[in-house]
């Protein structure tokens, strides 16, 4: 029996109201972007176009005519087994700190090159930037650790003239540092976000993995395979999120007058208290969380500054008040 087909909303409504993706995917438009997801698009048990957001290879299509069709990107790609970024996803945080800077400023978003971000673990897709650069015009450091990850982001860059002059790559030698290593003492960055490994081990990532593959499809399977990819830096590190939002956390408050705002993906709820102890023991002045929704899955954003009322009216005097 063909199974009742699904009601599903015209628009996602819990994504950021400015959000590009709330509507549907249209798939005729994106295939026009990128010939190539045309060989992943399917008719599923609903009678409606998508695809099999199980294999990693048309999540990677899907995602490169997404950011091609919204973006205007001439090239994006990553090599085979990074992590291959939902795109909505991505694009809400940068949209809530958007409105995170503006809720700092009268009410007015900051925009344009000299408003600079440090994305902290940019990877190999360097979707941050490119989204941030594309709506905000806002200018980037892009750190990582990983070598790999940071040649493939620079072929992006290279590859988008829009970008070239906006987003800047520095290296982490250090795994064990987080803004140390990467921002000097004299710098000044008007904003920090990090999407940082969730997992505590490779067993738990595996396990993660596997939970999710089984909820995309209705048959059960044993194999981990990464349909949004993602090495190992990129999934887990010892501690997890927790003990990685602790240690950004401590070297944050080293770095107090050089950046407005930090932030933070938060995957799981649990780790809030830790998190606000964390912030409560560093001094921090201001702490906000921000609740994000994509689909069935819910998260948040932490943000926290050192700056008091007084240093927050002399930066936003200063700095912002001639961005467009």
């Amino acid at each position: 029996m063909k199974p009742v087909k699904k009601e599903f909303s015209k628009e996602k409504t819990r994504l950021h109201p400015r959000s590009k993706h709330k509507e549907r995917y249209d798939f005729n438009v994106l295939v026009k972007k990128n010939k190539a997801l045309s060989a992943f698009v399917r008719i599923n048990e609903y009678g409606d176009e998508s695809i099999d957001f199980a294999n990693p290879e048309a999540v990677r299509e899907l995602n490169k005519s997404l950011l091609l069709f919204h973006y205007n990107l001439d090239y994006w790609d990553i090599p085979e087994g990074f992590l291959c970024p939902p795109i909505p996803g991505r694009a809400d945080y940068i949209h809530y700190v958007a409105d995170l800077l503006g809720n700092s400023n009268y009410g007015k978003i900051p925009k344009g090159k000299s408003v600079k971000c440090l994305d902290i673990g940019t990877g190999a897709s360097c979707i941050y930037p490119i989204i941030g650069v594309a709506e905000y015009g806002w200018s980037f450091i892009g750190s990582d650790i990983n070598k790999t990850s940071l040649a493939s982001s620079q072929q992006i860059i290279e590859g988008n003239s829009f970008l070239t002059n906006n987003i800047e790559l520095r290296l982490q030698e250090t795994p064990s540092d987080i803004i140390y290593g990467v921002l000097t003492k004299d710098e000044i960055v008007d904003l920090m976000i990090c999407n940082p490994p969730f997992h505590g081990s490779e067993e738990a990532s595996k396990k993660g993995t596997l939970k999710k593959l089984n909820n995309l499809n209705d048959k059960q399977t044993k194999t981990a395979v990464l349909n949004f990819g993602g090495q190992q830096n990129e999934l887990w590190c010892k501690g997890g999120e927790k003990k990685f939002v602790g240690d950004y956390i401590r070297q944050s408050k080293n770095f107090a007058n050089n950046c407005f705002w930090f932030t933070s993906l938060i995957s799981k709820k649990d780790n809030l208290k830790s998190i606000y102890d964390a912030l409560k023991k560093a001094n921090a002045v201001e702490v906000k969380t921000i609740p994000m929704g994509q689909g069935n899955k819910t998260s948040r954003i932490v943000a926290w500054t050192f700056l008091t009322p007084e240093q927050q009216k002399e930066w936003r005097d200063n700095k912002w008040k001639t961005t467009l």
